[in-house]
């Protein structure tokens, strides 16, 4: 069916409590913290940020300068200036996030003194929407998970506040079909109609933000809050009700986000990725959070949402102009993130593991296709920058979300012009050898400071390795991720460089469809058509860094080894062969490899009984 639903249940009693809606004087709107010790934090961020960044410009610019400046070095040092201050950020969160975590008696209540409330029994008094959005998604795959999240809550005894919606923009008539007959089989099974409701939108206007958009203007008044789910997510019941009960105990909290991990997989690609990203989000997300208190990020799915000033205050611009920049907002989370911060509610992030997960891209392909539909709707902030009444924190964050993109072409650039730059100075006397080796380990370990940040916690905290398979084996994986990163950096930075220079021709489309999320083997013509570009640019540094200094080329494959060998690594870690045989030898495993909480377990019975009800109802 593609009409709405009507809900034909009494609405039960809501929470209701009397809130101000001016901020309490000297707090963040929900009182939680002093507006004043935030403000001190950000400042001390500031300065280690501007601190270091003009350390490291300093030394950039004694190493370019000295044979004088060259066109080369103009440019070097102006991209070296768009693309360090991630890397710079990146460490001082990883290195803040980590004294939280080892070196106070309680960092999370300095960074989220809401979290305390979810630990109180408090029964429930808000109702929830729980939404999934589709647009031509597995319908069994999708319906599993949201199984899986019900059954979840209904253990926790609070299932009766939660409602779920499955709101679909599939064009494609087969999965629609399957999508109404999953719906409809699941309905007859919970013999509550207004429990399940299904909706099929015609098109897709707004892509996802108006998906959900819509939800909340012919349902939204019917509920407190809205639990937004991708087509791969999944959550846990305590979890939810642990989110839930802060939402409830403080009523100017917009947005709450869950810190999103990796499910297990049988792809290689996506074992290793999320085996590096589970370490480095923890402190990296504790330390941002520390600072960006009231102004937090949204990702878009896995967090609780208030509703009334989501719908009221959150709608999104259509910017100016055609495309690629022009029309729907396609990044539309942090936007929406802001617009709640404006409206006088804070939006915070919980940064503690446990019980939300997330599918991560099976191949090279399609992570980097995931990656482009980010740059691009990160780039359409550009024309979001005007918004007025934003809080400072919230136009930093905008700016940052640009910079992350705008920093990868400038890497690029700066390897590229790299043999020129050794071809210039080969002969100049008495080079500080010392200095620039210095200089540029330097800068490696802070790039890989919130990696290294994630592996010292793992080691620093009880029973830490134990939980990834013992420490010979998270020692090992270690190793391999390291690697594993630098070769995806480099497939990554050039694949945006190159789709960026498309979109300022014109000429780069990017689409929002299905995704594919299981593990699938890539062919070499695949391979080849997507990443010979990475080649060739491979070829060229070393064929003339070989020529001009073996020594240089042996120094920079951290950085560059990764074009040469982009084909190999990216049908090597598609195979399903290499990801069967990492999980046999526990590498790369994450804890729910180890031991799979029970809402994991149940998504392989729940899909068995999503499959037998669609093959029932064809």
């Amino acid at each position: 069916m593609t009409d709405t639903v009507t809900n034909q249940r009494p609405a039960p009693t809501t929470f209701q409590r009397v809130a101000q809606d001016v901020e309490p004087l000297g707090l963040t709107p929900a009182g939680l913290q002093s507006s004043a010790a935030l403000r001190n934090r950000r400042l001390l961020m500031l300065a280690l940020n501007l601190g270091t960044l003009a350390a490291l410009l300093a030394g950039l610019a004694h190493l370019l300068g000295l044979g004088g400046w060259s066109p080369a070095d103009v440019v070097i040092f102006v991209a070296f200036l768009f693309a360090a201050p991630w890397t710079v950020l990146g460490f001082w969160n990883a290195f803040i996030g980590l004294w939280l975590l080892h070196g106070r008696h309680d960092g999370l209540a300095e960074v989220a003194p809401f979290a305390a409330a979810g630990d109180r029994p408090t029964p429930l008094m808000l109702r929830t929407a729980v939404l999934m959005t589709l647009r031509n998604e597995d319908p069994g795959r999708a319906f599993s998970r949201l199984k899986a999240v019900k059954h979840s809550l209904d253990a926790t005894g609070e299932g009766v506040w939660f409602d779920y919606f499955v709101l679909s923009d599939t064009s494609d008539p087969a999965v629609a079909a399957a999508e109404e007959a999953l719906a409809a089989a699941w309905a007859a099974e919970i013999g509550e109609p207004a429990r399940l409701t299904y909706r099929r939108r015609a098109g897709n206007a707004g892509f996802k933000a108006g998906n959900i958009r819509d939800f909340c203007e012919h349902w939204g008044d019917r509920y407190e809050l809205m639990l937004p789910l991708d087509a791969d997510s999944l959550m846990a019941g305590e979890t939810v009700i642990s989110l839930a009960r802060m939402m409830q105990a403080h009523p100017k909290l917009g947005i709450l986000q869950s810190l999103v991990v990796g499910m297990p997989s049988r792809s290689a690609f996506a074992r290793i990725f999320q085996f590096g990203m589970r370490h480095g989000m923890r402190p990296y997300t504790m330390g941002a959070a520390w600072w960006a208190g009231d102004c937090g990020p949204f990702w878009g799915h896995n967090a609780l949402v208030r509703i009334a000033p989501f719908r009221d205050h959150c709608h999104l611009p259509v910017l100016p102009g055609g495309p690629p920049l022009g029309g729907a907002v396609m990044s539309h989370d942090q936007v929406e993130a802001v617009l709640m911060r404006r409206a006088g509610y804070e939006v915070r992030v919980l940064p503690v593991e446990g019980g939300s997960w997330e599918e991560n891209p099976p191949t090279m392909l399609d992570f980097a296709k995931r990656d482009l539909r980010w740059c691009l709707g990160n780039l359409q902030y550009l024309k979001l920058l005007d918004l007025p009444a934003l809080k400072p924190t919230s136009r930093y964050q905008l700016i940052w979300a640009i910079l992350m993109f705008l920093g990868l072409p400038a890497w690029t650039l700066m390897i590229a012009l790299l043999p020129l730059k050794v071809f210039e100075d080969r002969a100049m006397p008495g080079y500080p050898t010392g200095f620039a080796a210095g200089f540029y380990a330097l800068f490696l370990l802070m790039h890989l400071a919130p990696k290294l940040a994630g592996f010292v916690d793992t080691l620093l905290t009880q029973g830490g390795v134990a939980r990834y398979g013992g420490g010979i084996r998270f020692l090992a994986s270690a190793a391999i991720e390291t690697v594993f990163g630098f070769l995806q950096s480099a497939v990554t930075s050039l694949r945006t460089t190159l789709f960026m220079v498309g979109l300022a021709f014109g000429r780069a489309r990017i689409g929002w469809n299905g995704q594919a999320r299981d593990a699938h083997a890539l062919s070499f013509a695949t391979a080849w058509a997507g990443l010979w570009p990475h080649l060739l640019f491979g070829v060229y540094l070393f064929g003339t860094l070989a020529w001009l200094s073996p020594v240089v080329l042996i120094w920079s494959l951290p950085l560059t080894v990764g074009y040469l060998l982009a084909v190999p690594f990216a049908m090597l870690t598609a195979l399903p062969a290499a990801g069967t045989w990492l999980a046999r030898h526990g590498l790369c495993d994450i804890p729910e490899d180890v031991a799979a909480p029970p809402v994991l377990a149940a998504i392989g019975a729940a899909g068995t009984e999503v499959q037998l009800s669609l093959a029932i109802a064809q």
